[in-house]
């Protein structure tokens, strides 16, 4: 399997400069690729395979000296690069979609370069720990968390974000295969996700949504301020960076609260069952387009499957449709705008929260796709009380935390 583990990197002020003339001269070269696809297509008629431009690198250094400064995988990647944006293209042409052709990168759209299986490594020097980057320098990097001894470092990506902050992402393959889904899975749960509540699961719990209006309307003030700055001015610049803080401010607290959510749901439960939501879809509405995209359902089901896949938890993603309208009793149907939470079924009696329906509904149409009968999930140990209707964001912790633990251990002695 593989994973990209990501650090913050802390560079000089000698560092940065030579961090942003390497990623210059990378976007030279991916700009003077370009061109040279462009040219080869116009005389043979055809696109040039990849091997062709890399076959072409030896001959430019010989002009083109800032060339021989960089390490020759990262040149290689960079000619990559431009060919897998080519896929890229032609993948969406396939499914419909209007694109037009790639175009050169400016500075400010060229941010990252990569080291490919060789050129890097974290070493030990002057009593910190270092990414030694070959014909570049020994940058200081924060290790928060140790990559796995069983893992390869097959890359690393040192990437500029609009802060100015710069980053190391490594691509790490651990070795093994992932562990099997049990046949018979025990602790199953299902997943109905909102915009007020989160989620609401079928063992009663309901996680109430980020609260990030404060971050909000710091942006906005922000941006508000950019706007009366001379473009291009140095007082621009400055606040550029203040509104790219805030963006990163805001990305940062909702990934860490996704992280922390979808460990919970991966490392608890056995199966896993959620809807298959058209989230691109629901972006198109015209209502409520903007908290849709806060909640980011799709980053949701990204992380909670690949989570669930390293657990060797069933991930079941079942079709939405009739989920809020079926009763989980009997199945009868019964139309409920939006306003209505409580689910009140007209044929059988049964009510109980419209979310909770939901997410029993969801469970029971998951179980139904892995092929295992219906039974009642067992309740297990979690930070969140099951005797209440609501749980505040910041309850939620990441299972095997101390915090998890500390609060388990209280429960228990009482």
């Amino acid at each position: 399997m593989y994973y990209a583990y990501k650090y913050r990197l802390k560079p000089s002020d000698a560092h940065r400069e030579e961090l942003d003339r390497h990623r210059d001269i990378c976007r030279q070269l991916y700009n003077h690729t370009l061109y040279r696809l462009n040219e080869y297509q116009d005389e043979h008629g055809e696109l040039p395979s990849m091997t062709t431009l890399r076959s072409e690198l030896p001959t430019l250094k010989k002009w083109w000296d800032d060339l021989s400064d960089v390490y020759s995988k990262v040149l290689q990647t960079v000619v990559e690069r431009l060919f897998d944006n080519l896929k890229s293209l032609s993948k969406l042409k396939e499914n419909g979609y209007g694109v037009g052709q790639l175009k050169w990168k400016p500075p400010r759209e060229f941010r990252s370069f990569t080291y490919n299986q060789s050129g890097f490594k974290l070493d030990k020097k002057g009593g910190q720990t270092v990414l030694s980057l070959s014909k570049l320098a020994d940058i200081p990097i924060r290790l928060h968390r140790a990559i796995p001894d069983d893992a390869t470092v097959k890359q690393v990506t040192v990437k500029k974000e609009p802060t100015g902050e710069w980053f190391a992402t490594f691509g790490v393959q651990i070795d093994g295969e992932p562990p099997e889904p049990p046949e018979n899975p025990e602790k199953c749960v299902g997943i109905d996700v909102g915009i007020l509540k989160y989620a609401h699961d079928t063992d009663g719990t309901a996680v109430e949504s980020l609260d990030l209006s404060d971050e909000r309307e710091r942006l906005e003030r922000e941006q508000r301020k950019l706007s009366r700055k001379q473009h291009g001015s140095n007082n621009y610049e400055k606040q550029r960076r203040r509104v790219a803080e805030c963006h990163a401010d805001l990305r940062r607290k909702r990934r860490d609260f996704l992280h922390k959510l979808t460990n919970y749901y991966a490392r608890e439960y056995d199966l896993v069952a959620v809807e298959d939501l058209n989230v691109k879809g629901l972006m198109e509405s015209p209502s409520n387009s903007r908290n849709t995209a806060s909640a980011a359902w799709r980053t949701f089901f990204s992380l909670l499957e690949y989570k669930c896949e390293r657990e060797g938890t069933h991930f079941v993603a079942v079709t939405p449709r009739g989920t809020t309208k079926e009763c989980a009793s009997c199945g009868v149907s019964t139309e409920k705008p939006l306003w209505v939470r409580e689910h009140s079924c007209p044929a059988c009696g049964f009510e109980a929260d419209r979310d909770a329906n939901a997410a029993w509904n969801i469970l029971s149409r998951g179980l139904e796709d892995v092929g295992v009968g219906h039974s009642e999930s067992t309740p297990v140990e979690t930070a969140f009380p099951t005797d209440t209707d609501s749980v505040s964001v910041k309850r939620v912790v990441e299972t095997g935390s101390p915090t998890l633990k500390e609060r388990t251990a209280s429960a228990v002695s009482e």
